[in-house]
């Protein structure tokens, strides 16, 4: 199985919309990643996100460069402070390629339990448009490469 994790874009302040939408800028960092992800050869059957707002539409912009057979799903389990261990028990009934796009500290802990078993411990650092892919062979885990916007500019 191959998994890519995403942090959302740069979303507005709470104070200033409470539903948090990504910002113009925002909105074209994650444009530039998922056009790099695709020359890059990404290709996944589904791409999922959490219910917030501004993880919809960085799934969104995501699905228009990589376009999943399976589309864009709103699913359960992948809130800020969700439970990883039952998020990660549940991949292991997965295939193939699946995008979750997501939220600190949930992908912070994810990727740590899926690589190292314990979800405290700091494996990963995810910057706003991060990618981390990850592989699932033989039973285990393995960080294949990661992705920041810094690449991009």
């Amino acid at each position: 199985m191959q998994l890519y994790l995403v942090r959302h874009g740069a979303a507005k302040p709470q104070e200033e919309d409470p539903s948090r939408p990504l910002t113009a800028r925002g909105a074209a960092e994650v444009e530039r990643m998922a056009v790099f992800a695709a020359r890059l050869g990404v290709c996944v059957g589904q791409i999922r996100h959490s219910s917030k707002l501004r993880a919809r539409q960085t799934a969104e912009i995501f699905a228009g460069a990589l376009a999943p057979a399976q589309g864009v799903v709103d699913a359960s389990g992948l809130e800020p402070e969700d439970d990883v261990q039952t998020f990660a028990k549940a991949l292991q009934r997965e295939a193939g390629a699946l995008m979750i796009v997501g939220h600190l500290p949930f992908l912070v802990r994810l990727a740590a339990c899926l690589l190292g078993g314990h979800p405290e411990a700091l494996l990963v650092r995810f910057d706003h448009v991060s990618i981390v892919s990850l592989v699932h062979e033989n039973g285990r885990w393995s960080l294949e490469w990661a992705l920041t916007p810094e690449v991009l500019r």
